[in-house]
């Protein structure tokens, strides 16, 4: 092989220009959109040849069907592809004929949505909230939301499937990629001009003769006027009486007559309303009055309560705290059923707000009351326990099937709360004593330690310092279990309370059985604490005994090892 050196020749020169000008002109980026042409196809792809590439890019046949639809394939056609990679790890072109199609379609998009212009598309499936359109010309997917179908709602919209027809782009984000559109804008558009020429025909407080009964939703109905508007009847305005759906109400082809409410010229709409056509039921109200009974029907059983009728259009509220003395938190459907006829009271009218409360257990006898006269306060009656909670044990009086409250504090004068309910449950028979009675208030309030004599009354006449006679009922660590002598109140003599010296404050010095006398050294008789001392007693003795040189001691004498030093410290100072 030879190799020339020498580029100075003419020819050479002309050679290197002409090449520095073919690679200049054509220029190779991924990423972008390149035309090609269809050089060869096979029976599973079709090479394309793409200028300024150094090899035929490769793309399977079935992508390039797929925008071909039914057109032949043909060697020498343009394909428009997206470069993907410049040359993969085997040195091969990758491109994409779909993605160049979406982003094309993408582009032509963008130009409609900036010029608001229409795009033409086809409805292809449904979906969570709307349908599926396909653009026409690039095949890209765009999403309707099933609010902007039509301008009115439809039962079904199976008719406009694979249909080509007219959507305006109302959102378009270029960040996800998602256009969304409507049909309701390109018919609402068509329509406007005519529109506002028909609304121009009517006016507010006209009657509208047969209207047809088109279709209807949760929050009314819609009518068709004369062959060229629909109205709608709101709910509320169907009537004056309680209604869950206007399919109670109605059905489709049905004619109605309607009266105009409200006309939105920049809407485009007009209210109607079928009740406005019949006098409203309120203006009765005059012929009821708060505080008397009625008998009203039972139309419609909700959680909170029951809605009832005084009179046909005439709907009050019982709610579900007005339907049982007795029972809290009521279910109103275990007590009510539609077109039942109950007794009831008028509790309140509101004449600007058309609301009338209504009580079904005001028309019943108060059994708080019936029991607070038969029943007064320290009356001894039986009830049966119906719940017991943490520190509380409710009871139900079977006679008025009402209950009453008792707390732990009211079951026993010396046991621990949380110890003595314990030994009661739910269905035990008990006596109680009935502590206070509050019909209004629906409350009752019952005891049983009240039955027996407060074992603290003899501490009413005592004071502090007062000498007391007990008896021992037991010895421990803690000190000395007594009983004042005719009660079986037991109370903790502590250890520290035993003796001035500490040697001798032992509980062992004294066994089961024993009198002693003891000091009154804490006294709350509202708060049931009682504390005793024998320190406290030995004291004052002591201080009685240097004074008088004398110590009487009712009970069991006890020893004081400090008396004779005081004494011997007495004697001195006589001297």
């Amino acid at each position: 092989m030879e190799v020339y050196k020498d580029i100075s020749h003419s020819q050479n020169k002309e050679f290197q220009k002409l090449l520095i000008d073919n690679f200049s002109k054509t220029k190779i980026e991924e990423g972008k959109l390149l035309n090609g042409v269809i050089s060869k196809i096979t029976e599973n792809h079709v090479y394309l040849l793409i200028n300024g590439m150094k090899s035929e890019a490769m793309i399977d046949i079935s992508e390039v069907k797929a925008i071909y639809n039914t057109k032949e394939i043909k060697e020498g056609d343009k394909l428009e592809v997206f470069l993907e990679k410049i040359e993969d790890k085997n040195g091969e072109v990758i491109v994409s004929a779909s993605r160049a199609q979406k982003i094309r379609g993408w582009y032509t998009l963008e130009k409609a949505y900036e010029a608001n212009t229409n795009v033409k598309g086809k409805i292809i499936s449904k979906c969570k909230g709307g349908v599926i359109v396909e653009h026409s010309d690039t095949k890209s997917l765009m999403f309707c939301p099933g609010s902007q179908i039509d301008s009115k709602p439809l039962k079904s919209f199976d008719h406009l499937f694979g249909v080509e027809q007219d959507f305006k782009i109302i959102k378009l984000d270029k960040f996800r990629g998602n256009a969304c559109v409507s049909r309701r804008e390109v018919i609402s558009s068509v329509k406007k001009e005519d529109k506002a020429k028909i609304l121009e025909k009517y006016s507010v407080g006209e009657v509208i003769k047969d209207a047809v009964v088109k279709g209807y939703s949760s929050f009314g109905c819609f009518f068709e006027v004369n062959n060229e508007i629909d109205v709608l009847v709101h709910l509320q305005e169907i009537s004056y009486s309680r209604i869950n759906h206007p399919d109670e109400v109605f059905t489709i082809g049905e004619k109605h007559n309607l009266k105009i409410i409200s006309i939105d010229k920049e809407k485009m709409q007009i209210s109607c309303s079928i009740k406005a056509l019949t006098p409203d039921p309120f203006e009765n109200i005059a012929n009821f009055e708060v505080g008397k009974t009625y008998k009203a029907k039972v139309i419609k059983v909700v959680d909170y309560g029951a809605f009832c009728e005084l009179q046909p259009g005439l709907t009050c509220l019982c709610h579900s705290s007005e339907i049982s003395w007795n029972k809290k938190n009521v279910s109103p459907s275990k007590f009510f059923k539609v077109n039942d006829e109950i007794q009831c009271v008028i509790t309140e009218i509101d004449k600007e707000k058309k609301r009338v409360a209504i009580s079904h257990k005001l028309a019943k006898e108060n059994p708080y009351e019936s029991f607070a006269k038969k029943y007064k306060v320290d009356s001894e009656l039986e009830a049966t326990i119906s719940n017991i909670k943490d520190f509380s044990i409710y009871l139900n009086v079977e006679e008025f099937d009402i209950d009453g409250f008792m707390h732990a504090n009211d079951l026993s004068y010396t046991s621990k709360p949380d110890d003595e309910i314990k030994k009661y449950q739910k269905g035990d028979k008990v006596k109680v004593k009935l502590l206070e009675i509050k019909p209004t208030d629906q409350k009752i309030k019952f005891g049983i330690k009240q039955l027996s004599a407060d074992p603290f009354d003899i501490f009413k006449d005592k004071k502090l310092n007062d000498i007391l006679t007990v008896k021992v009922k037991s010895t421990s660590a803690k000190g000395i279990l007594v009983s004042p002598e005719g009660s079986d109140l037991e109370l903790l003599i502590k250890k520290n309370a035993i003796a001035i010296n500490s040697e001798d404050a032992r509980s062992n010095r004294f066994v089961t059985g024993d009198r002693i006398d003891a000091a009154i050294s804490e006294l709350n008789f509202e708060k049931k604490k009682i504390s005793l001392s024998i320190k406290l007693l030995e004291e004052m003795q002591n201080k009685e005994a240097v004074s008088k040189f004398s110590s009487p001691l009712s009970g069991k004498n006890l020893p004081f090892s400090s008396l004779s030093e005081k004494l011997g410290k007495k004697t001195k100072e006589d001297k």
